[in-house]
């Protein structure tokens, strides 16, 4: 199996926040609600094996949760880890599907990289590096250690 991983440099992005979104709070209503969207989201997709979505995860300190809205209801979630303060990690995002031509996949990486290139951060990592976050500007496939 190869891995390849991956980050943002946010220095070259010039995206806008295009999609409505808001900090989540970390109550058991919340953590439950973006339990219930993870459901729905690896179910869609069918994943063959499936890390627990632990309210533990959730409520670290040093992440942030992002919910993002469509017609007023919450249909999907970042959870973002904070290394430092120029940092962090995409560790999860997880939607609905409601509407697939949304591709909040992709516009939530974008509002993100505005996010946290506003706040200061210089690089978002990705871990994989799936096909369709090539298209982001500032995408980079990080080398081995040497």
């Amino acid at each position: 199996m190869s891995y390849e991983f991956a980050r943002i440099d946010l220095a070259q992005t010039q995206y806008t926040e295009s999609v409505q979104w808001s900090y989540l709070s970390k109550s058991d209503y919340m953590i439950k609600k973006c339990q219930e969207i993870y459901r729905a989201y690896c179910a869609h997709k069918q994943f063959a094996s499936v890390m627990p979505m632990f309210p533990a995860r959730l409520r670290d300190p040093m992440a942030d949760i992002l919910g993002y809205y469509s017609g007023g209801n919450l249909v999907a979630f970042s959870l973002i880890r904070r290394f430092d303060d120029h940092n962090a990690l995409c560790d999860q995002f997880a939607w609905t599907y409601h509407e697939p031509r949304l591709r909040l996949g992709i516009e939530t990486m974008k509002t993100e990289c505005a996010i946290y290139r506003d706040r200061g951060f210089r690089y978002l990592y990705l871990e994989q590096a799936h096909v369709y976050k090539k298209e982001i500007t500032g995408f980079e496939i990080l080398g081995a250690i040497t």
